[in-house]
């Protein structure tokens, strides 16, 4: 069957399930094991097409209804995090592939900047925290801010200040990810000159050993928090087969799972700054948490979704 006369034959099937949805379990299942029918066909026919991308897609949203129909609150909390927030970020991946390279591109900027104007690095990180860190060169401990306070208080200072950023960057996408790419780009900047900063005194290794510690968990949350970003922004720029607001609202929601999802990411980044970076650790030591908190990125918001999606398309 050529592609065009699939289409037309199922597009009214597919337009009244994504216009009517519904939360009956029964008539849910009936609805996956049609589309999954559907998208099994596509695959073997015409597994480059847009239509292909499109129900596996609707069969990954759909995969969720399901698994939020179940009743029992302590299987849900453990099926948000097993099940919806991968497959959720499945659909996502291409809008943290832009997120993460706008991050990188402001990095790269902030490190030439740096090195091309000897005023750039107090411009972003201000007099105060440059003129600390000097100090704390000269007494040979260049990253000592991290022992100046109470761990404690630290922990949940730095714990909800990273939320909030985290947020920020989240709710500016309602600008029409403009508002969530200049927040990535700001932070993308700082970091730049920052680690800049570091090299052009010969201290990017003991820089990295230590602010990574934390730092792997807490920049990668910031890059994903602006791939939730782009996601509400880029549900009004694009809305597709729905409507403008119908499109805003999945949008939102959306993005703002992937935001929640966040949430346990910075607190242990936080507990990591706040009680591990102060600690003065063998190399191995600190490349093995680093290692470790990439490995976990990597694995949960990349690799286990796209397995995971397979298994339920397949």
């Amino acid at each position: 069957m050529r592609e065009a006369l699939f289409i037309k034959r199922n597009a009214d099937k597919w337009r009244d399930m994504e216009q009517n949805p519904t939360r009956n379990p029964d008539e849910l299942t009936d609805r996956f094991v049609e589309l999954t029918d559907d998208l099994s066909y596509a695959r073997t026919f015409y597994p480059d097409a847009k239509v292909t991308r499109y129900l596996n897609g609707r069969a990954a949203q759909m995969h969720r209804g399901l698994m939020q129909n179940r009743q029992d609150e302590r299987s849900r909390f453990i099926t948000f995090w097993k099940y919806e927030l991968p497959l959720l970020f499945r659909e996502s991946h291409r809008l943290l592939a832009l997120s993460a390279g706008i991050f990188l591109v402001a990095c790269i900027l902030g490190w030439v900047s740096a090195a091309h104007d000897n005023t750039f690095v107090r411009l972003i990180l201000g007099d105060q925290y440059v003129n600390m860190t000097l100090e704390n060169i000269k007494k040979g401990d260049p990253l000592g801010v991290y022992n100046s306070r109470d761990q404690a208080s630290m922990f949940v200072q730095i714990t909800l200040n990273n939320i909030y950023v985290a947020f920020r960057t989240f709710m500016f996408g309602l600008f029409a990810s403009f508002g969530t790419i200049a927040m990535l780009f700001y932070n993308g900047v700082m970091l730049g000159s920052f680690q800049y900063f570091f090299y052009e005194r010969g201290l990017l290794l003991d820089s990295v050993l230590k602010i990574w510690i934390h730092g792997t968990l807490e920049i990668s949350a910031i890059v994903i928090a602006g791939c939730a970003g782009l996601t509400v922004g880029n549900s009004l720029l694009f809305p597709g087969t729905y409507s403008r607001l119908e499109s805003f609202k999945r949008g939102v929601k959306q993005g703002l799972k992937i935001a929640i999802g966040l949430v346990p990411i910075f607190i242990t980044a936080g507990f990591l700054e706040s009680f591990i970076t102060r600690l003065t650790l063998p190399a191995v030591v600190s490349g093995g948490i680093i290692l470790l908190s990439a490995a976990f990125i990597i694995w949960y918001f990349i690799l286990y979704p796209i397995s995971l999606n397979r298994k339920i398309v397949s």
